[in-house]
């Protein structure tokens, strides 16, 4: 079945509906100027290389994790799994109070949130245009997995992956 969804002369409205299509995994980038944290939910995140290890990040123009992301030259990022999508929300909105509350603690000079079911550290590597975001790449200096399903986003709503039964 075929669903026409293109909104006629809004071709941005076009792309969202078609990104909200596309399953995608959810982290919190988070960086530190001076003592004081910052971080904001992300869905455009992934690696970018092995050899040397790198991931890239995008991040809007006007957010306040860039601007502490720029003046430090590092940053985090928190992958989510299933059971904080409450996290996620928290952090996709603006304000000085999303760490209220947040488990979290220093490490390689980045927030580290404890409840994140994977942690990257990095050191920015460079920053590259993208529209009304700035795409950010980083250099990785630290990595760590814990064990748990991942928070995904999907149609505009969370949820997780379903593997295909093995065999």
């Amino acid at each position: 079945m075929t669903i026409d969804i293109r909104h006629e002369g809004d071709l941005g409205a076009s792309l969202r509906d078609v990104m909200a299509d596309v399953c995608t995994p959810v982290a919190i980038v988070t960086s530190c100027v001076e003592t004081t944290p910052f971080g904001s939910t992300v869905s455009a995140f992934c690696s970018l290389s092995m050899n040397p290890p790198m991931v890239m990040v995008a991040l809007n123009r006007e957010s306040d994790t860039l601007r502490a992301l720029k003046a430090s030259g590092r940053f985090g990022v928190n992958i989510l799994g299933i059971g904080i999508a409450d996290l996620a929300l928290r952090f996709a909105r603006k304000g000085p109070d999303k760490f209220d509350d947040v488990r979290w603690s220093p490490s390689h000079a980045v927030p580290r949130i404890a409840t994140s079911a994977g942690w990257i550290a990095c050191e920015v590597a460079g920053l590259a245009e993208g529209g009304d975001h700035l795409i950010v790449s980083g250099n990785v200096v630290d990595a760590d997995l814990q064990s748990s399903e991942p928070l995904t986003y999907h149609q505009r709503r969370f949820g997780t992956h379903v593997p295909f039964p093995a065999g």
